[in-house]
């Protein structure tokens, strides 16, 4: 075995974690994923937060968009821009994400870094998405993400000081404030 060159799919698996790593299993792919849920949506911002290389989260945001993950909209006409949302498949992935990132927590770092709390009663989301408080499953639309006591508090990226604020998951993610109108 020793030199045998790593396959670049599965396709000898007979096995569904096998068939969703050929789709999500390439590195940065759950990191674009989880911004994206997180309310990520501009090209600029995934490559300003993650700090991925450009031809990277280019073929990321191409794979994820040809898998029905994200959907690409036009936001702007000039210069032609355009926005990476959430499908419905994508918003599936919300468990897994969430579920490793308790593993992580768990296994790797213990750090609380977000918090993850159910809109309706306030109470935290636990590991299989279940509200602590109220007992319901909670939906990933219904999830208001807080800073965690261990976050940074001062984050030199635009789109870190934006997730300091509380927000619901899936909602765009505003990287500075709205400006009153005068």
């Amino acid at each position: 075995m020793e030199g045998m060159a790593l396959g670049k799919d599965y396709v000898t698996q007979e096995c569904s974690i096998a068939r969703a790593l050929e789709v999500v299993g390439e590195r940065w792919t759950l990191l674009v994923v989880r911004d994206a849920i997180y309310g990520v949506r501009r090209y600029n911002d995934f490559l300003v937060h993650l700090g991925i290389p450009r031809a990277v989260l280019s073929a990321r945001l191409r794979t994820l968009t040809e898998e029905g993950i994200l959907e690409k909209r036009r936001y702007q006409e000039s210069p032609p821009r355009d926005e990476y949302v959430v499908t419905e498949r994508g918003a599936a992935l919300w468990p897994v994400l969430r579920a490793l990132g308790h593993w992580g927590r768990e296994h790797v770092d213990a750090h609380r870094l977000r918090l993850f709390l159910h809109a309706d009663c306030g109470g935290e989301v636990e590991p299989y998405g279940k509200c602590a408080a109220c007992g319901t499953f909670v939906p990933v639309a219904d999830v208001v993400m807080v800073p965690g006591p261990e976050l940074d508090s001062a984050p030199a990226d635009p789109v870190s000081r934006a997730l300091l604020r509380p927000k619901r998951l899936l909602e765009p993610l505003e990287t500075e404030p709205p400006q009153p109108a005068y």
